[in-house]
């Protein structure tokens, strides 16, 4: 049975004990933590198709932005090396996968927009808070070391750039200091703008594919003909596209900013009251969502191509990150597929690093109700901009530890591969109940592909122990 609504925010903790008394409200944006739907909604697939290319550019949102968060650094450096080992072996997973991931993060905002709270506090409000403390804690691990690993690529990348003139470890604090700041002091509005014109870096993947003058013949059939080994590399590599395409953190996020979408629009339309979640703002998440898991796959797909037709065609199968692939495309596809690759690189990691480190911040404040969000103002909300901030250090950190980038993504995908299939499932419940989802509960559809995404990535963490255990 779903637990009573937790009304208004827990105050501050820091503020609690730095400036005891009245908590101030965040006067920039309605707080959309615990107390109460949003106010208004987002732009209609009617209105954008009224509007034209504006109004389609406006429809996109949380959907486009958590799609393409999803390829980063770490994931390019994985289908870097599943397309250089296997070759276009793995080039289904990207039709494969789609219809799973789009599934289940369309859950996810489902689940936000009805409720009009992100994914930790709804999730806190039906499960034991044991349970939902354990996914969290494991959320946190994961994005921590992809945090660290995804800093030191885009400095690496960097560095790459400046034919070695810059250390790549020079690079780490001044990227991180750069997203910080954004984070901190760019608004609402200026810092999904930014991540909007990010994902446009994440084209470089597509470009880059067309230098490397694939067989056709032989993409199409990968495309559409599984081809599955036995082997515990393939498994392996398997596990790790299944792993780095449906990520915990991409679930928190979703609903967390589609929250945060509803309670601007209702800050800049304050007479437009929200009564329930209406069909046309369901519509339109699910366009977004569609639209932005679509483009993350779509950019998959031309990594492990491009990776398969330059790098495996030319027997460089050892390829293990990101960097690896960017330099190693130089000699081989030209210094322009090189510089293209890079800059994706860079650009990737600007967008995914900032979300991983606020997934994580908005699924604590979520799980003990304290109030905050990208949209709040450092001084009123300073827990949640603190814990924004560790987030991030501790990804440096871990650069000036010298901890191999390798082994902390493998880490991360352990840690993604045993948290992952749980909270899929505890989704999935909430999703099915309709005394939280009202109309909206789940259909058949929904039903089926969130399951099969939920038993997929229990086989594939099944698969990943057995292999680990098996040793060499």
């Amino acid at each position: 049975m779903a637990r009573p609504d937790a009304g208004e925010p827990t105050p501050d903790p820091i503020l609690s004990v730095v400036k005891p008394g009245a908590q101030p409200r965040d006067v920039r944006r309605s707080d959309p933590v615990a107390g109460g739907s949003p106010n208004a909604g987002r732009t209609t697939v009617h209105e954008a198709k009224r509007k034209g290319l504006i109004g389609f550019l406006q429809l996109l949102g949380p959907g486009l932005i958590t799609g393409a968060s999803d390829d980063d650094p770490s994931g390019i450096g994985t289908y870097s090396q599943v397309g250089s080992q296997f070759g276009y072996g793995l080039l289904w997973l990207a039709l494969f996968t789609f219809p799973l991931m789009s599934a289940v993060q369309e859950l996810c905002a489902r689940i936000a927009l009805e409720t009009g709270v992100g994914l930790g506090a709804s999730l806190r409000r039906k499960f034991p808070r044991w349970l939902v403390g354990a996914a969290i804690l494991g959320l946190l691990a994961a994005n921590t070391f992809n945090v660290g690993a995804d800093l030191g690529a885009v400095a690496a990348a960097g560095s790459l750039l400046s034919r070695g003139a810059l250390h790549a470890l020079w690079l780490v604090v001044p990227v991180a200091l750069l997203i910080i700041g954004m984070q901190m002091f760019a608004t609402y509005a200026t810092i999904f703008k930014i991540f909007k014109w990010l994902t446009l870096a994440l084209f470089a993947y597509v470009v880059t594919a067309f230098f490397a003058h694939p067989s056709l013949l032989a993409v199409v059939k990968a495309t559409v003909v599984p081809h599955i080994e036995f082997s515990k590399n393939f498994i392996m590599a398997l596990v790790a596209v299944l792993g780095t395409t449906i990520s915990p953190y991409l679930f928190f996020w979703q609903a967390s900013s589609e929250v945060d979408e509803l309670a601007a629009a209702g800050a800049a339309h304050p007479q437009a009251r929200r009564h329930g979640l209406r069909l046309s703002e369901m519509r339109a998440a699910r366009a977004d969502v569609l639209i932005g898991m679509g483009f993350s796959n779509l950019v998959m797909y031309f990594i492990i191509l491009t990776s398969a037709a330059v790098l495996h065609a030319h027997g460089k199968t050892n390829v293990q990150t990101a960097d690896q692939a960017a330099a190693a495309l130089a000699p081989l596809a030209g210094p322009f597929a090189f510089i293209v690759f890079s800059v994706g690189l860079i650009g990737a990691g600007l967008l995914a690093i900032p979300i991983l480190t606020g997934s994580a911040t908005y699924a604590i404040k979520e799980f003990f109700g304290f109030g905050g969000s990208l949209a709040s103002k450092p001084r009123e909300r300073p827990t949640f901009y603190v814990i924004l901030t560790l987030a991030t250090v501790a990804g440096v950190v871990m650069n000036f530890v010298h901890i191999d980038p390798i082994r902390a993504l493998f880490i991360a995908a352990v840690i993604n591969g045993v948290v992952a299939p749980p909270l899929l499932l505890l989704i999935v419940i909430l999703g099915a109940d309709r005394s939280i989802m009202k109309r909206y509960v789940s259909g058949k559809i929904s039903l089926a592909l969130t399951a099969m995404a939920t038993v997929f990535m229990a086989v594939a963490a099944i698969a990943m122990f057995v292999t680990i255990v098996a040793g060499p």
